[in-house]
């Protein structure tokens, strides 16, 4: 048989003790603690404990309690949301370039105080053909949140509005920050807002995946603190399952009542409208001369009747904009741009050309919604405003051209006063900027070059950097 000898212990070697503890122990200072031979010393990792959960039961409550039903009305969505007769579902239109945009929808309840939760699942997240040249563009997206009643439906594109996304960051003001867990298909989100002045977590925000908290509480920013805030959606190429009252999807490690439950003083409730009494929607057709104020006539128009949706080229524009896509500028010289035809310029044939357009044609007159057709040159011609007029007209809705044109009332010229000084207090808030650059640039310059400067120069420098220093000059209209 074989004999096993053991191994030759050597000197300062792995297996031997290490000269520095050999010194401390012939020194007499015992080490705090002995160690096995040939084992190695390893510090235990020190696990960081979760925070304990501040969120406690909710407590019983006599008040009130809402009446109306919580719902996602069809004035509070975009255009591409279709949602579903049975199964509280809400889906995105997807075809001829509609993957690109974005999806958004408002209830029509907000809390103003108080604790409450609603629960949104994603149901499934779709893999749209793309088209090669526009590749990654149609990323899928979700986000949930909460927004004021005269917000944006493109959650955390404004102060309006905050809202949790698919990669875990909470979004405020275009504004991102890491805050909490990714989620996706499959996936039940809770959002909870706490209004409760008396609790530790007041006016913030959490959001629960699975029944499990996926992120710390938020606080809520000022501006949104003393407002009701209406739960939220914004998505792109998934489906989505809500549920603001029933059995709960998911339950929480504490009981906390869904907005469907909510005591009648700490929500705002907002009017789904009636459906017309002969059940006919209006379209409108603006004719109006071409740069002569018309989209801010249009604009000021919107702000006093939201239940109008603008269909025009500016809007489509501006919606592919809010749903993340970027517009390339045109060579110098080589733009045919306005406001009633602006060039898209987002790189995907389906928008460029303008060829979206006749899938919204086709959704668009089968919703339950009033719209405004800005077309400002075939609005003036009578041929191209009668076959407009044609296509709405066939389909059921009542028709109305709106002229507008002659002295401008006084509401109008004072919002013209405002957006021309607002422009022009921007070109100068540019031309600032630019000082500034260019006075920090020469400054480190300077101080890179040399440290010592004859007294003109530094006399000069000074100059520079005291216009640094300056504030944007007020400007006003002459």
């Amino acid at each position: 048989p074989l004999e096993v000898r053991p191994a030759p212990r050597r000197r300062g070697g792995a297996m031997g003790e290490p000269p520095a503890k050999k010194a401390r122990t012939e020194e007499g200072e015992a080490p705090a603690e002995e160690i096995a031979e040939g084992e190695v010393a390893a510090e235990e990792p020190v696990e960081e404990a979760e925070p304990a959960e501040k969120e406690e039961d909710a407590k019983p409550d006599k008040s009130q309690k809402i009446k109306e039903k919580v719902v996602f009305p069809t004035k509070n969505t975009t255009v591409n949301v279709m949602q579903s007769a049975v199964g509280n579902l809400l889906m995105p239109l997807i075809d001829g370039g509609l993957h690109y945009l974005l999806a958004g929808a408002r209830a029509n309840v907000g809390a103003k105080s108080g604790r409450y939760m609603f629960e949104v699942k994603v149901v499934e997240v779709m893999d749209p053909a793309e088209d090669p040249s526009a590749r990654g563009k149609a990323k899928n997206q979700v986000r949930i949140g909460l927004s004021t009643a005269s917000s944006s439906l493109f959650l955390g594109d404004s102060e309006e509005s905050v809202c949790f996304d698919m990669e875990g960051a909470f979004i405020h003001n275009k504004v991102k920050k890491a805050a909490g867990q990714k989620f996706g298909s499959s996936d039940v989100l809770a959002l909870v807002v706490n209004l409760d002045r008396s609790s530790p977590n007041a006016y913030t925000v959490s959001l629960f995946k699975n029944g499990v908290r996926a992120s710390q509480p938020q606080p809520l920013p000022d501006a949104l603190k003393s407002k009701a805030l209406y739960p939220t959606v914004c998505f792109k190429n998934a489906t989505l399952h809500y549920n603001f009252g029933e059995a709960l999807l998911a339950p929480l490690p504490f009981k906390c009542r869904h907005l469907a439950e909510a005591a009648d003083k700490d929500v705002v409730v907002q009017p789904v409208p009636a459906p017309p009494k002969d059940g006919k929607h209006e379209v409108l057709f603006p004719v109006c001369l071409p740069d002569e104020g018309t989209f801010d006539w249009l604009d000021m128009f919107l702000e006093k009747h939201p239940e109008y949706v603008e269909i025009s080229d500016r809007a489509l524009t501006t919606w592919a904009e809010k749903s993340g896509l970027v517009r390339t500028k045109p060579k110098l010289g080589t733009s045919k741009t306005s406001m009633d035809r602006p060039d898209m310029g987002f790189g995907i044939p389906l928008l460029d050309d303008r060829g979206i357009k006749k899938i919204l044609q086709i959704v668009l007159p089968i919703q339950s919604r009033n719209f405004v057709v800005m077309e400002v040159k075939g609005n003036l011609i009578k041929e191209e405003r009668t076959a407009l007029a044609g296509k709405w007209s066939a389909l059921g809705f009542k028709l109305a051209a709106l002229v507008v044109m002659g002295d401008p009332p006084a509401a109008f010229k004072a919002r013209s006063q405002e957006l021309a000084l607002k422009a022009k207090q921007e070109a100068a808030d540019a031309q600032f900027r630019q000082k500034q650059a260019e006075a920090k640039k020469n400054t480190l310059k300077r101080t890179k070059d040399e440290e010592a400067k004859p007294s003109e120069e530094a006399a000069a420098g000074e100059t520079e950097d005291a216009a640094m220093e300056e504030e944007p000059p007020k400007v006003e209209l002459t």
